[in-house]
């Protein structure tokens, strides 16, 4: 037996014992047809099966404009930082050098760590590319210049049977771009664990880009020996922070089509006069909405929540940073920590305001520690849908004024659209930018222009 799988008995006993704890505990369909949740499911160890120099955990992410990183992990140490891509299969008519680094957290020493950056690149084309010159040939598909873009949004992730579901359900239709709001494999100080996530995503994140952020399950921090933590996550999910003029790995911004996409950390300070803070003032004063016309924000820590979990959690930082959101009209904040599905209508400073971002939280992944299943009652006239189930969701930008947004709940053998609602971008709207002279970048929205959700 492979020493790093648990014991199948032990398994077998924890899988019985959560399906009984559910069956008493846990609120069955009612005479309405209230969806009922299914039993948790046990943690997925994916061992490493390949020869020390192959790659493993290979994953991309987008790394500037026209650009992608390539990042892998090789047991080998002598395994060279390079990429070798091209447009056609076995056919490599351009290589790439790139980085490596490795880091060490108590007793545990990671394998070598590579990270290679890729392009120029050509629009919504597939590349084929092999890492290290080992191994097997990779593809991945880069995004288009123009809309329409689909983004698959999945939050608190981890690696249960669970998260295997969700991103069975997330492959099933084609998407661009992967943005996930922050708790990845849930290691929790046990390194192995992220190499097993990776090895778990790697058929997903090798084809499509991954773009995440922090969530407290990556700080990983320890008194006097590691006080900064997130040294994991910075070694092994390195995203285009440089590219974006940011100090910090934890917080960063990218384009991709017609979108600016700003990646906040909710664990890092955010107080105005802080790094982050200054930053994200820079980074959102030099969009221009006549070309990005929607404006999108990822965090961890929600900021408006109705579910018992995590109450309060995300206040500090929404009071320190929401004026600066609303100011430059971003058009829906993402969320996850809390584990459960819940979607607001716009707001700011807790008020309902048709100028402020659509709030989602969507911190149901497949985590390890299973949904948030009490929600405040009576419901805020500001949340509009709320569920405490496993899923993903899906931001389908049609063109600069309209988008679709679905949460799909994983119900086993597919997915179901639990919830939809069509977004109008804020710059189409005649009302919010009537006096946004002073804040940002005048836009004349058309005569046809119409205000939505």
């Amino acid at each position: 037996m492979d020493p790093k799988l648990p014991a199948r008995p032990l398994l077998s006993h924890l899988f019985f014992v959560s399906i009984l704890l559910l069956t008493i505990f846990h609120p069955r369909a009612d005479s309405q047809g209230e969806y009922c949740r299914h039993p948790a499911r046990p943690i997925v160890i994916t061992p490493h099966n390949r020869s020390d120099s192959e790659p493993q955990q290979v994953h991309i992410s987008l790394a500037g404009r026209d650009h992608i990183r390539v990042s892998w992990i090789t047991e080998d140490k002598k395994v060279q930082s390079v990429v070798e891509y091209g447009t056609a299969p076995g056919k490599y008519d351009a290589v790439a050098t790139g980085k490596h680094t490795s880091y060490q957290y108590f007793f545990y020493r990671s394998s070598k760590i590579h990270h290679v950056r890729l392009g120029p690149l050509k629009p919504e084309t597939t590349y084929y590319y092999r890492c290290g010159g080992h191994g097997s040939e990779f593809s991945f598909k880069t995004p288009p210049s123009t809309f329409p873009i689909e983004f698959a949004v999945v939050g608190d992730l981890g690696q249960t049977e669970w998260t295997k579901s969700t991103l069975e359900h997330v492959a099933a239709t084609d998407y661009d771009v992967f943005l996930l709001p922050g708790d990845l494999s849930y290691a929790d100080s046990q390194q192995p664990l992220w190499d097993s996530f990776g090895r778990l995503v790697e058929p997903y994140a090798d084809g499509r880009p991954w773009m995440t952020t922090e969530g407290n399950h990556e700080e990983e921090s320890f008194p006097i020996i590691y006080p900064h933590g997130f040294t994991a996550y910075n070694s092994r999910w390195v995203m285009p922070y440089e590219e974006s003029g940011s100090p910090s790995n934890l917080y960063y911004s990218f384009d991709v089509a017609g979108a600016h996409v700003v990646m906040l950390a909710s664990y890092a300070e955010f107080e105005p006069g802080s790094p982050q803070y200054k930053w994200l003032e820079a980074d959102l004063a030099r969009v221009d909405r006549r070309i990005t016309p929607w404006l999108v924000a990822l965090l961890h820590a929600p900021w408006y929540n109705t579910n018992l979990a995590h109450q309060g959690e995300g206040e500090s930082m929404r009071v320190a940073m929401e004026e600066l959101l609303f100011k430059a009209r971003v058009d829906v904040v993402f969320a996850g920590h809390v584990h459960a599905y819940e979607r607001f209508t716009r707001i700011f400073d807790d008020e309902g305001n048709a100028c402020g971002p659509v709030y989602v939280t969507i911190g149901d992944g497949g985590n390890r520690e299973g949904l948030a299943l009490s929600f405040k009652s009576p419901s805020s006239p500001l949340s509009l849908f709320r569920e405490p189930s496993f899923g993903h969701g899906r931001l389908r930008i049609f063109n600069g004024t309209h988008a679709h947004w679905t949460w799909h709940r994983n119900d086993d053998s597919q997915s179901t659209v639990a919830d939809e609602v069509w977004l109008g971008s804020l710059v189409s709207s005649r009302n919010c930018m009537r006096d946004w002279g002073d804040d940002g970048l005048q836009v004349q929205p058309s005569a046809s222009s119409k205000d939505e959700l």
